[in-house]
Order: C-alpha cells, then structure tokens, then sequence
C-alpha cells in the first residue's frame, strides 16, 4: 500500500507526448521511471461508513496536479470535454482490440500498472497453462488442475478463469495432451487485482477513454461467462474481502433499524455465513459453497435457501457502494442515488458500476432441519410409478413453501432409467418431527407406488452448520453443457390440467435425456419485506425455479453445438415458455440465447432499467451477455457460437 496521512495527495507524475500506439514518445520530465497514484484518503461522514480499502479514492484535485497527458488516461467522464484521441478511439462500430491502431502501447499498460501500485495489474496467462507445451509447460502442475478442474476453488482463485468455459470458447482447458494449442480465446487481455478503490476508478476511467471492453470478475462463478470477455480489461473483485458487523443499523429513510453487515465485493457464502454464525445470525445468502453473495448474485436478485421465509438477496440490501461508469465513487441508499440503488438490486452486475461493499439486513440465527433421499426406476420402482411419484410431488409445492421450505431436487436422465434425487430438503426453523410431518404425506403415496427409500434426515441448531453439511459443492467447467431455466408461475398450480401440463413439460425434458434441476421456493414481496427494487416480478409470482441442461458430444464441432443449443432455446426451452406466458427466467441460471431476454429476465422493469442505463453510462463503458443494454452490442466469434471470445461491436 502507499503510505500516506491525513487528506495529504500523494503525486509523482509522468509526461509522455500522445496516447497512440507507436506515437512519438517525448522524455519524462525527470529521471525516475516510478509512477504514483494519486489519490486522497476521503473521510467518512454522516450514516457513510467505508472500508479502509474504500478510503483512498481517486479524485478530481488528484488528477488536475497530474501532467495533461498523463492525467488525460484517467479522467472522469465529463461529455463536454472530450479529447480528440478519444473521439478517434470510440469512433469505430467495435471497442478496442489488441491488435488495432488504438489499443494502448505497452508503456502505456506499464505506465498504468505503476499508478495502480502493488504490480495490480496481471496480464493474462491461462490457468490451464501449465498443460501445454511452452515456457509455462510443469506436468506435475498439469497433473493437479487436471484432477481438480471441476472443483470451483481453483477457479475463483485466478485473477481471470472461468466457470463456464463454454463461454470463454474452450481455448485452453486443462488437457494430458501438451500438444494442443492454448489461447486466451474469451479471457480477459489484462486484469487489475482490485485491493482499493482508486484502482477500480483508475481501470473505469481508463477501460472508458481507451474505448476497451471493460468486464467485472468475483469469483467466475456465472452460468453465461459475464466475467469475460476476449481483448478486454477485467477487473478483480475477489480480494475484497472485509466484513463488519453492526448490532443497531438505522437505515435512513426506512423504518430498519437491527443487526446488519456490511461486506466487501469479494466476501463469499462462506465466509459471511460464518461472520453471522459468530453473532447469533444468519443472513440471506447463496446456496452454492463459493458464490460471491456480494457481487453479481446479489445485484441479480439471488436465491437463497432463506427466500422462502426473507425473500431475495436483493432485498436484504441497505446500502451499497459503487463506482459507476464516470469513474466517481458513490453510496447508493434509500436517500441518495435512488434510482442507482434501485437498479443495483436486481437489475444485474456489471451494468451500472462496480459494487465494492454492501450493507445486508441480519436475521437471528434458527435451526435448521435437512433431508436427503433418492429413488430410481428398477426393481420394484416401475418407469410408471416413478413419473406418478414425482407427478404427486408437484401438488406440494404451494403448502411446502408457505412453511419457508427451500428444496433443491434433481431428476437425473440416468444413461438405463431416470433417479429422482433431493439434495436437500431444507426445512429451516423446523424440528425433525415437524419436517418428518411435512414430508409424510407425500412419502405414504410414494410408498403405495412401491417406491421406497430410507432418507437422511438430520437437526442442526442452527443454520450455518446445517448449511454447510447438507448444499454440496457444485461441479464447474463443463464442457458440453448449456443451461436455461423458467420461474413457474403460481397460476400453474390453480387446476389440475394446467399442473398436469406443468408436469408434462418437465418430463419431457427428462425423457429426452436432460438433466432437470428444481427448487421450491416463494420469493414473494412479503417474505422480502415489501421492498421497491428491480428483481424480476416474476419471482414474486412462483412456487419453482427449475433449471434444464443439454449437453453434445464433448469436442462436438461447431455446427452441431449450434444446432443443439438451436434446439433447446426453440424447442425444449420454449415448450416450458408456451406453458408459462408472461412468467420469466432467474438471469443468474439463464440460457444465453433466450428470446425476448429483457422480458425473461427483468420484466416489467426493464424499461425503466434501460432507461437509467442509458443515462449512468451513455458511452456503454459496461457490457456483459444479456445484461440491460446488451442488445445494442454483439460478440463477433469466428464460429458463430455464443461466447466472448471475439471483438464486441455495435449492432
């Protein structure tokens, strides 16, 4: 860190002629080669509470003391001055990429990197690296990632790895044949690993007057690889990871006043489920092990194993920090930034700015009780009796969640017969006997179909240790699997044909050899509170989030992955459609190709969405796949597969 004291500027500037590559470069006005940020150390005041990480700021005076041309790579966005690089740069239909007349000169990255500090900015070496012949080829290095590359961990440890490489183009995927060809394909050309505010302000404002992609990285872990994107500048918001627990939280201009956190970008379901565990709480969080609650889940709406009793992540949230496109540093509240803050809760990352800390209501900690079991077509479980057990489980959805069930279940194609799998049941404030009571229904007219099983059922006392025994860790990196999904709506459950119809749908799916993925869950607006946020109406308005995946051959060749997506998206994803008009899709858990995604995704909101959109970032200093304002760019891939990995143009 740089030393500093007080509100004192910290300055050393550098003067270099113009900002082109291969430009005429004249002398530094003196000897030394080091560059400095320049940053003040801002002071927190009124119910304003920052991290020490968001005290060093990026400001205006900072920057006038800097020399012109120097200065001139990191200003904030003012549309009424604008140089005439940056005219030339943002004129063409593409952003910036390497290999173009305007993609900055290596002494520029440098010149950056120095100002940065603490060599924060990292360019990109694949982690799968050390499995291809070349300097970075180390077998026994190889030998681990290959036996590790379904384990999240890895993943969100790399400054720039992506949980689903299927979007990042399958360049370099870890591999026992060093004879393959490893490229960046989707990975981000640099990342900044983001340790203070002004770093995140600095890569705003230079991604923006560069015209380069800008992408936002967590953890990676997203179904449609937003964190990529080829050519681009990424920044890393993983090693955000402070946590501060506040008993009494007034939250001005609401009537909360409670416990609450307030947490870093990077900081996981781990970690702040055990910082509430410590104090009696628990808070609305992820199911899956390593999510980064506090990044683009959160600001994606998120559904938790709590939903169904406190509602959406989204709706936990009291305040947020954020640097937006103009590269400033803002707290959005239910006082100030309102309309920003309303968009950040559920109208998804990496659209409006870069989110560096929330502030989350807390709730007292309950215990928990969570049931696992499983049953499978054979012996004395007929293909018939399966369907009509499952069939049967759907008539409980609107009871289970009225009692805050969260269950997360699983029909698995199976490569002979289909298996019905629960992973867990999760019935949180309730004892083993009032779970066993809920379940008994439904598990006595799966015993009259000959369908028996012997569940887990297990008591914790409270929610963090139940949590962490009974989610498993997901499996990433797959390689031949898309994903969509449909939020069902209420409405299906209000006559038996419209449920059977429901039903129908899903088999099919399963039938076909999908893997089906559910959740019971009710997200309403009075489990959440009633809060006025962005989150996709159609979660107020379901009993079940299911998910659907196809997969193809691995290393099937373009043509058929695009015909087996083109089949999904148009036939098994819109039979669910047809089935559910109106409804929508988590755009967490989405099929990147999905119709209509702005209805799918954001419903009724999205017009007023694309709306602030276009006014926080008129020059669209932020894209990620399918996010508001998307539809006005594409990624140009050499295949014709969706992915990042390709220059991103105007439409």
């Amino acid at each position: 860190m740089f030393p500093y004291s007080g509100t004192s500027i910290l300055i050393l500037g550098l003067y270099f002629g113009f900002l082109a590559a291969g430009a005429s470069v004249s002398s530094p006005r003196s000897s030394s080669d080091e560059v400095a940020p320049v940053v003040t150390e801002v002071e927190t005041a009124g119910n304003i509470s920052y991290f020490n990480f968001e005290a060093l700021q990026l400001t205006e005076e900072g920057l006038s003391q800097l020399d012109e041309n120097t200065s001139a790579l990191f200003q904030f966005d003012n549309t009424e001055q604008t140089t005439d690089d940056l005219e030339k740069r943002s004129s063409g239909s593409c952003k910036v990429f390497p290999g173009d007349a305007w993609w900055p000169a290596e002494f520029i990255w440098d010149v950056f990197n120095q100002i940065l500090g603490n060599d924060a900015l990292i360019k990109t070496i694949p982690l799968a690296s050390p499995c291809y012949n070349g300097p970075n080829y180390n077998a026994a290095k190889c030998a681990v990632l290959y036996a590790n590359w379904t384990n999240s961990i890895i993943h969100m440890n790399d400054p720039t790895s992506m949980m689903s490489p299927v979007y990042q183009g399958l360049t370099c995927e870890a591999t026992l044949d060093p004879t393959k060809t490893c490229t960046l394909g989707a990975f981000p050309y640099y990342a900044v690993n983001a340790t203070q505010v002004y770093q995140i302000q600095l890569a705003v404002n230079f991604a923006r007057v560069s015209n380069i992609r800008l992408v936002v990285k967590n953890t990676g872990h997203d179904f449609s690889g937003k964190s990529g994107g080829a050519g681009a500048l990424s920044i890393w918001t993983h090693n955000l990871k402070d946590i501060k627990y506040i008993p009494k939280y007034v939250a001005a201009g609401t009537s909360y006043t409670g416990p609450a956190f307030k947490a870093g970008a990077g900081v996981q379901a781990f970690e702040i489920y055990e910082a509430a565990y410590k104090q009696g709480l628990m808070v609305v969080g992820g199911e899956g092990i390593t999510v980064g609650v506090m990044g683009g889940y959160i600001q994606g709406g998120g559904h938790s194993p709590l939903s169904s009793i406190h509602g959406m992540a989204s709706d936990q949230v009291l305040s947020m920090e954020v640097v937006t496109p103009d590269g400033r540093f803002v707290t959005a509240d239910f006082v100030q930034n309102t309309e920003l803050f309303w968009a950040l809760r559920g109208g998804g990352g990496s659209t409006f700015g870069v989110v560096t800390s929330v502030t989350i209501k807390a709730y007292p900690d309950m215990p928990v009780t969570a049931s696992t079991f499983s049953f499978t077509v054979g012996g004395n479980i007929t293909s018939e009796n399966f369907w009509k057990g499952v069939r049967l489980y759907l008539d409980y959805f609107p009871s289970l969640s009225a009692q805050g069930i969260y269950a997360y279940w699983f029909i698995l194609s199976g490569a002979t017969s289909p298996t019905f799998l629960m992973q867990p049941f999760w019935a949180p404030g309730k004892t083993l006997d009032e779970t066993n009571a809920l379940l008994a229904p439904w598990f006595a007219q799966l015993k009259a179909l000959n369908i028996t099983f012997t569940p887990k059922t297990i008591h914790y006392d409270s929610f963090y240790p139940g949590w962490k025994a009974s989610f498993p860790q997901e499996a990433v990196s797959k390689t031949h699997v898309c994903t969509g999904s449909r939020l069902w709506p209420k409405q299906n459950w209000n006559t038996a044909k419209a449920l059977d119809d429901t039903f129908n749908a899903v088999k099919t799916s399963s039938t076909s050899g999908l893997t089906v993925i559910g959740f019971i869950i009710d997200p309403n607006l009075k489990n959440g509170g009633n809060p006025d946020n962005s989150v996709n109406p159609a979660w107020r308005n379901t009993y079940a989030h299911i998910l659907q995946s196809v997969n193809w051959a691995d290393g099937a060749s373009a043509e058929v992955q695009l015909a087996t997506r083109q089949n999904f998206t148009l036939g098994h994803m819109q039979r669910w459609r047809d089935l559910s008009p109106g409804a929508g899709s988590y755009l967490g858990e989405s099929d990147i190709l999905e119709p209509n995604f702005q209805q799918s995704f954001y419903g009724s909101a999205y017009n007023r969405l694309l709306a602030l959109k276009k006014k926080l970032d008129p020059k669209d200093v932020f894209f990620a796949q399918t996010a508001v304002g998307s539809e006005n760019w594409k990624v140009v891939t050499a295949n014709g597969l969706p992915s990042g990995n390709g220059n991103l143009c105007r439409v």
